[in-house]
C-alpha cells in the first residue's frame, strides 16, 4: 500500500499540472501569433512596398495551412507518438516564426506563414490530445483550466504586443518573440510529457485527406477573394462551388470508409454536434474582431 499510493495519489498532481502548463506554452504561442500580426500589417506593407490590404495574404496563408493539416494531426500523433509530434510541431512553428521575421518580401512571408500553420495545425490539437490521455475524466476540467488561462492571454496581448513592436522597435520582433517561448516549451515537453500512443494507427486515408484538404483550402481562398472590394469574383465563385463539391464528396467518402481522415460519425452524438455548431458560430465572431478592428482604426479612421 505504501509503494502504490504515491503513484496514484500524492506524487501525480505536480507533474500533471506541469503537463497542462507545458501545453499552455504552445497554446499561448499559437494564440498570440494569431492576433499579433493585425496591428503590424500597415508597417509591414510599408517595408515591403505593398498595399496594406494585400498583406491579408499573410493571415490567410496561415489559416489555409491550419485547415489543411489539422484534420490529420490525431493520426500523426498515433503513428509517431504524442510527445514526438508535439515537440516537432513546436519546432516547426518556432522555425517558421524565425523565418517570418527574416522575410524580405510578401511571397517569402506567405511561405513562412504556411510553415507556421503546419506547426500550429499539429501543435494545438495534439496538445489537447495529451491532456485527454494524461488526466483521468474527473480531472479534465482542472487540466483545461490550467491550460486555458495562459492560452487566453495570447489573443488579448496580441494587438498590444504587435503595435508596440511595430511602433518602437521592428515588426520582425512579433515573430522573434516566439523563439524563446518555443525553445522553453520543447525543453519542458521532453522533460514532463510521456510519448503516448493510442494503439496502432490505422492506414492513412490519402484519398479522403486530399478531398478534405482541397475542399477546405478552396473554401478559405474563395472567401478571401470574395471579401475583397475589387477582385476576380468569377474565380472566387468557381472556387467556392468547387469547395462545396469537394466537401460533399468527402462527406460521402467518410461514411463509406472504415478509417476516414476525419471521422464524421462523432457528429451523430447530439450534444457534441450542438457544441461544434454553436461553438463555430461563436468563434467566427470572437476571432474576427482582432483581425478587423486594427485595420479599421489604422486605415479606415486614418
Amino acid at each position: 500500500m505504501t509503494d502504490s499510493a504515491p503513484a496514484g495519489g500524492a506524487a501525480r498532481p505536480q507533474p500533471s499540472i506541469l503537463i497542462a502548463l507545458v501545453v499552455a506554452f504552445a497554446f499561448f504561442m499559437e494564440n498570440l501569433d494569431s492576433s499579433v500580426l493585425a496591428t503590424a500589417l500597415p508597417k509591414i506593407a510599408e517595408d515591403f512596398g505593398e498595399p496594406p490590404l494585400q498583406l491579408s495574404l499573410a493571415i490567410t496563408s496561415y489559416l489555409v495551412a491550419l485547415a489543411v493539416f489539422m484534420p490529420v494531426s490525431g493520426w500523426i500523433a498515433d503513428r509517431f507518438g504524442a510527445c514526438t509530434v508535439f515537440c516537432t510541431a513546436m519546432a516547426i512553428f518556432t522555425v517558421g516564426s524565425a523565418l517570418s521575421g527574416l522575410s524580405t518580401g510578401l511571397p517569402m512571408l506567405v511561405a513562412t506563414r504556411v510553415l507556421q500553420g503546419l506547426g500550429g495545425a499539429m501543435m494545438t490539437p495534439v496538445g489537447r490530445l495529451i491532456l485527454l490521455r494524461t488526466f483521468p475524466r474527473d480531472r479534465i476540467v482542472t487540466a483545461m483550466m490550467y491550460m486555458s488561462f495562459p492560452a487566453m492571454i495570447g489573443p488579448s496581448m496580441g494587438p498590444v504586443v504587435g503595435g508596440f513592436f511595430a511602433t518602437y522597435t521592428s515588426w520582425r520582433w512579433i515573430f522573434y518573440i516566439n523563439i524563446p517561448i518555443g525553445l522553453i516549451g520543447i525543453a519542458l515537453a521532453r522533460r514532463y510529457i510521456a510519448d503516448t500512443r493510442e494503439g496502432v494507427a490505422a492506414g492513412f486515408d490519402f484519398f479522403g485527406f486530399a478531398l478534405c484538404a482541397l475542399g477546405l483550402a478552396s473554401l478559405q481562398i474563395s472567401l478571401q477573394v470574395l471579401a475583397r472590394p475589387v477582385g476576380h469574383s468569377g474565380l472566387a465563385i468557381g472556387l467556392f462551388v468547387a469547395a462545396l463539391a469537394l466537401i460533399a464528396l468527402y462527406v460521402r467518402h467518410a461514411y463509406r470508409t472504415e478509417h476516414p481522415a476525419v471521422d464524421l460519425s462523432v457528429l451523430r452524438v447530439r450534444t457534441f454536434r450542438i457544441a461544434v455548431l454553436s461553438g463555430s458560430v461563436c468563434r467566427i465572431g470572437l476571432n474576427a474582431a482582432p483581425f478587423l478592428l486594427p485595420p479599421l482604426f489604422q486605415l479606415g479612421f486614418a
